[in-house]
């Protein structure tokens, strides 16, 4: 039986050798035919190819392997292709500033630097340093119990157009028509006034820029269409939002349309500051899963899980119930023209979108934290198990060892007493 299945192999991998041969054979004779056939310089190209085969064959005569790039391991292909690579949602491309700035546009940037601004000790500050008068000081509450916006405008103009600031409570600021050192100014201002700062270059990265341009008064309809001055509408509109850009009237007015347009811009830059955070917080658990999926031990205590676990429903609270990013704030309420520049801007910003995306994320990082906080569990019970299991086998060996030291006592405490000695008369 040996010898048969030696003589199967031998013949199957002759055949397999043969069209090997074959081709190499036919290969050889091509070049040879190539090579007469050739002109003096293609022969000469020829010839080093036929040289650099020889060099390459004689290094690997003498054990040295040719340079062949190594093809990747099926393991890795399949890693590279199973583990998708987060991207975060591209927002809609701006104009730029340059080009809009020639045609008669000034810029609106906002910011979100911290968590919440102390506003009245920001107000006391700026009437003493005489640079910004506060315009407004108001509540977008219905109720009016607490103060959380602040509109101040510049004391000393630099241009034709007014210089005005929005500081909004829960940490953004809103510059109008502000040159980049009057804002570093103000933001390095702000920093004395913050509760929970946020870092220099997040800052910077997750700030919106919006142009703006100033409109007669008459030019604007109701429903936001340019008209003539001298047309026959009566009704007229003091703002609207157009293509990426806003369109406002120049008068005293028109504060509420600005303060509209800088809510929708607030709302977008604090967004975006969270969706920063629950990327890192990604990032931060992501090792979690490779660990589930590779059967090893997970690198995280229960504590530390559970301090995740209260930071994923600590942004929920601020997204779901906190902020106004699910539906227009109660301010709007009786504002129907401002509710819907405040809707417009919010769908240029794809605010819902973004806020049910993050949504999604959250929940399937709560399932994610579920399961973790699940296996942490179960394996502290099965190691309080076996404590509990090794300390009575530790306590049934005692009694063991007592038994037995007890029944040697005993032993030896018997007397033996003589036949003799019993026998003895009274």
């Amino acid at each position: 039986m040996n010898f048969a299945r030696l003589r199967l192999e031998k013949l199957i991998l002759r055949s397999l050798r043969q069209p090997q041969r074959h081709f190499q054979t036919q290969w050889q004779g091509h070049r040879w035919m190539t090579t007469i056939t050739k002109p003096p310089a293609t022969a000469a190209v020829a010839e080093e190819t036929d040289a650099a085969t020889k060099k390459s064959k004689s290094a690997t005569i003498q054990g040295q392997a040719p340079s062949v790039k190594p093809m990747p391991l099926v393991e890795e292909r399949l890693e590279s292709i199973l583990s998708p690579i987060r991207t975060r949602i591209m927002r809609k491309k701006r104009l730029a500033t340059d080009e809009l700035s020639a045609l008669g546009f000034l810029n609106t940037r906002g910011y979100t630097t911290a968590e919440e601004y102390n506003l009245e000790a920001l107000q006391a500050a700026l009437k003493e340093q005489n640079l910004y008068e506060t315009k407004r000081f108001f509540s977008t509450d219905n109720l009016d119990v607490e103060q959380n916006v602040l509109f101040v405008a510049a004391k000393y103009p630099t241009g034709q157009q007014p210089r005005e600031i929005f500081f909004f409570r829960e940490g953004s600021v809103v510059f109008w028509n502000c040159s980049d050192i009057e804002m570093n100014n103000v933001l390095n201002f702000l920093r004395s006034f913050e509760r929970e700062s946020y870092v220099s270059a997040l800052v910077h990265g997750e700030s919106e820029v919006m142009p703006y341009t100033y409109i007669p008064s008459t030019a604007v309809d109701v429903e936001g269409d340019l008209v003539a001055e001298s047309s026959d509408f009566n009704a007229t509109s003091r703002a609207f939002f157009q293509k990426g850009k806003f369109f406002v009237t120049g008068d005293r007015d028109s504060f509420l349309y600005k303060y509209t347009f800088s809510n929708a811009m607030a709302q977008s830059i604090k967004l975006g500051m969270w969706e920063a955070t629950l990327d890192r917080y990604i990032d931060s658990i992501e090792h979690l899963t490779e660990d589930l999926k590779r059967g090893r031990r997970l690198r995280i205590s229960r504590a530390a899980m559970l301090r995740k676990t209260g930071e994923l429903f600590a942004l929920r609270h601020v997204i779901n119930l906190s902020s106004d990013l699910l539906d227009a704030p109660d301010f709007y309420w009786d504002r129907e023209e401002l509710e819907g520049l405040y809707l417009q801007v919010c769908s240029y910003f794809s605010i819902s979108r973004r806020t049910k995306v993050m949504n999604e994320k959250i929940s399937h990082c709560v399932e994610l934290a579920e399961l973790v906080s699940h296996n942490l569990n179960d394996a502290h019970h099965i190691r309080l198990e076996w404590m509990i299991i090794i300390l009575i086998m530790v306590e049934v060996g005692f009694e063991i060892l007592h038994f037995i030291s007890d029944k040697g006592d005993k032993q030896q405490s018997l007397e033996i007493v003589p036949l003799s000695n019993q026998l003895v008369p009274k």
